[in-house]
């Protein structure tokens, strides 16, 4: 007894230093000393629950860039192209220097593996508090596109004899794009190797309007908004910005701008419509139509009719990477704020190490435990136009999982 309680005060001395490190950077270095002593607490524990926490992923250093590329053109889920396996293994090896060089302005790398571990240990270290019938817990990171990748995640999940498995997308609002492709790849996991799961799969596959959630991005709002000179506040306009989709994705019924909007609505409800707002979609690629406005055309825009205080807001991202260091911050911040005359521009902090978002995962988790469900309702119900045969088999997989 006296042992738990020594090696658990330690593991929060451990995160609150790694904690305080990490708030105030933008571009932490991956694999930090305090991420290795809290494993190495905890190595000797069997986690009867374990967490994985899915998401794109990004290349912590500037010669992953062209596996993350290729891993992504590479993914029927994300994107069809003719003839995938010539055209994709083009684009990625094409558009590699182009956004090696973007990395390299940001620190020569992604930081959301780091900021995925300290959410994740954040998250457990509640988690064991809270739920002790569950406990221990462990998270796992399983990202489409770099190492740690979901397959090798659930390879690990399995050896460590984990009992309870949850699926937890760390993209708050449903795309089949993005949680659909991991939910994906691990319904293909199973299938392809024709065995059955050791653990009991169920899933945490949206949450665009968790309370906690809402509290988190409205501080970082309220944060950014008092760095505006106080003569100004009033006149900013607040743009909330998502990654964009084809719109031949939201015309088969993808849900995200929809669940998008509904964090958009119920964060502006929290500021009490404080300023005014629009919701833009930004990281568009290629020639054919994308949702829009998109980000960069609604900045000009709002400048030539003279509104020139603006806040962006990372809406549909928990933690910073190339679309918030590159694109809003430097893309259109600094490039085309100067070109278009802005007087303010500024970004409002991603979620990363706020302690409070940590309580929102952890809460979220509890919640699911709790109710015993395998998957949201809404998680059954294949987009109406669905061209991938794979969705359906796999979000049957998730649903038929007995408890």
């Amino acid at each position: 007894m006296y042992i738990f309680v020594y090696i658990s005060d330690q593991i929060r001395c451990v995160l609150h230093r790694y904690t305080t490190h990490l708030r105030n950077l933008r571009n932490p270095a991956a694999p930090l000393r305090a991420h290795t002593a809290l494993l190495r607490c905890m190595r000797g524990q069997k986690p009867k629950t374990g967490i994985l926490m899915l998401n794109m992923g990004g290349p912590e250093k500037l010669e992953d860039v062209h596996g993350f590329l290729l891993r992504l053109f590479m993914d029927t889920d994300l994107m069809q192209l003719p003839v995938q396996n010539k055209l994709g293994p083009f684009i990625a090896k094409r558009r590699t220097p182009k956004i090696q060089e973007q990395y390299s302005k940001i620190g020569g790398g992604s930081p959301i593996r780091a900021w995925t571990t300290l959410q994740g240990q954040g998250m457990v270290t509640l988690l064991d508090d809270m739920c002790p019938d569950t406990a221990p817990h462990k998270f796992y990171i399983g990202f489409r596109y770099v190492h740690p990748l979901t397959e090798e995640a659930i390879e690990e999940m399995e050896k460590d004899g984990v009992e309870r498995a949850v699926a937890f997308t760390q993209y708050p609002q449903y795309s089949c794009s993005t949680t659909g492709s991991s939910l994906n790849a691990i319904y293909r996991y199973y299938n392809s190797r024709a065995v059955r799961p050791k653990m009991r799969w169920s899933v945490i596959d949206r949450w665009p309007t968790h309370p906690l959630l809402i509290e988190c991005f409205a501080q970082h709002v309220l944060n950014e908004l008092e760095r505006f000179p106080p003569e100004k506040r009033d006149d900013v306009v607040i743009l909330f910005s998502a990654h964009s989709l084809p719109l031949s994705v939201v015309n088969r019924g993808d849900p995200y701008p929809q669940e998008v909007g509904a964090t958009v609505q119920r964060v502006m409800e929290r500021l009490g419509h404080c300023n005014p707002y629009r919701l833009v979609w930004q990281s568009k690629v290629g020639p054919m139509p994308w949702l829009g406005p998109q980000t960069d055309e609604v900045i000009k825009g709002l400048c030539h009719r003279g509104k020139k205080n603006l806040l962006l807001v990372p809406i549909a991202f928990t933690s910073d990477h190339i679309e918030t260091l590159h694109e809003l911050d430097i893309e259109y911040s600094k490039i085309l704020g100067e070109e278009c005359g802005v007087e303010n521009i500024r970004r409002a902090e991603s979620l990363n190490g706020n302690p409070l978002f940590f309580k929102a995962l952890a809460d979220l988790v509890q919640t699911h435990l709790k109710t015993d469900e395998t998957c949201s309702r809404q998680l059954t119900l294949p987009c109406p136009l669905c061209v991938n045969p794979t969705c359906a088999e796999a979000k049957a997989f998730f649903a038929n999982q007995k408890h």
